[in-house]
């Protein structure tokens, strides 16, 4: 749910809008700025940080199970596989954001890791993370320098400075091409444009984010043997260390969206402090985040709680199904809403999709063993049918 929630944006407005609030077709004003602002310091990063700390925890996991069979690492590459041709069809024929693809390439990579030893897996990833963020902030932070601040200005920069701005002068054009296909309902235009134009971009994004992902599943591994997730570590050590880290990550965010608005959140400034800047906050905040969600969670009882476990449960039949849902929701053929819908309505368009999450899971699975894609990725995984009904 909290991985609609920042991608949102993206599903009904042009991609550039996700990180860039000048590409909205619709009016971006005070009340979406700060709705900007809020999205940067809770969701965004968050929610994929979270998402791959716990796949990492999930690798391990299935491991453990898996070697406790006799069974060898062969078996999560197959898996992996399975999921990487998942990721295939979501990003080609569904939608551009997809996160399965390039999660089973860096699950390739985590596999050999398995078996280290859970310090030098835990030392490993944060060593790793930091060295990311510094370089990510490091290599991100130039462009805005050059693009949008004085330093352009100096003769020495300038010509940086115009392949700079040519640079998203070209990245706009070509999400308006990608805005018109959509808003015209020409799904087979969308699909051989996104082929075309950006046909490699899964692996872009691998090795955009390699550095954050990596580190990050680690992490889960690593906190998964060490008892983080089953109440192996002290209450009110997970207490004090969850909420300091939410905390001061989020006011560290929050000094970075205030810096943004003070620039107008421009192009390369956001792209800056999406991908580096905001990176140790981000740490923070997911540590701190998973730190109480695991210590507070066995208290939450009622409707809502089994609700929400239970979209859990079934949360990769609800990111596939989710995104399929939008292409109703917003593509020309369909609902047409695509490019209509101001922040705030996309947001309600968050809720409903949420509370559709929320209605669906839990009779299904009180049903049946799996969600419809957790059953048949694990039918695919072992090759053989298991039986579905309860």
């Amino acid at each position: 749910m909290g991985i609609l929630a920042a991608n949102i944006v993206a599903f009904g407005q042009p991609f550039q809008a996700y990180m860039y609030p000048d590409a909205f077709l619709t009016e971006h004003g005070p009340v979406s700025d700060w709705l900007l602002v809020a999205q940067f310091v809770i969701i965004d990063s968050k929610m994929r940080g979270l998402f791959t700390l716990l796949f990492g925890a999930g690798l391990y996991l299935f491991m453990e199970r898996t070697w406790a069979r006799g069974g060898t690492r062969w078996r999560q590459i197959w898996r992996l596989f399975i999921l990487l041709l998942f990721g295939l069809i979501h990003y080609y024929l569904i939608w551009a954001g997809d996160i399965l693809l390039y999660y089973a390439v860096i699950g390739f990579l985590i596999v050999p890791c398995l078996k280290w030893g859970a310090e030098a897996q835990l030392l490993t990833g944060l060593i790793g993370f930091v060295f990311g963020a510094l370089l990510y902030s490091a290599m991100l932070t130039f462009p805005y320098l050059v693009a949008e601040t004085s330093l352009g200005e100096q003769a020495q920069f300038s010509e940086v400075r115009e392949g700079t701005l040519e640079a998203q002068a070209s990245a706009l054009a070509d999400s308006n091409v990608e805005t018109e296909l959509i808003r015209s309902g020409d799904y087979a235009g969308v699909l051989s444009h996104r082929l075309s134009e950006h046909g490699a971009d899964p692996i872009g994004n691998v090795l955009i984010f390699a550095l954050e992902t990596i580190p990050l599943m680690l992490l889960g591994v690593a906190l998964y043997r060490l008892g983080f997730f089953g109440g192996g570590f002290p209450s009110r050590k997970m207490r004090l260390w969850g909420w300091t880290g939410l905390i001061i990550g989020a006011l560290l965010n929050f000094g970075i969206g205030l810096f943004l608005m003070s620039t107008g959140f421009g192009y390369y400034a956001m792209l800056a402090a999406f991908v580096g800047w905001s990176s140790i906050p981000q740490l923070l905040m997911v540590l701190g985040l998973a730190a109480l969600m695991v210590e507070y969670s066995d208290r939450w009882r009622g409707e809502l709680a089994e609700r929400v476990r239970a979209a859990g449960r079934a949360a990769f039949t609800n990111y596939l199904g989710t995104s399929i849902l939008m292409l109703f929701v917003f593509q020309g053929w369909a609902l047409g809403l695509f490019g209509e819908l101001s922040r705030p309505e996309l947001y309600l368009v968050t809720l409903l999709t949420c509370g559709l999450m929320l209605l669906w899971s839990k009779p299904w699975l009180e049903r049946f063993r799996y969600g419809p894609l957790e059953w048949l990725w694990r039918c695919l995984t072992y090759g053989k049918v298991f039986p579905i009904r309860r």
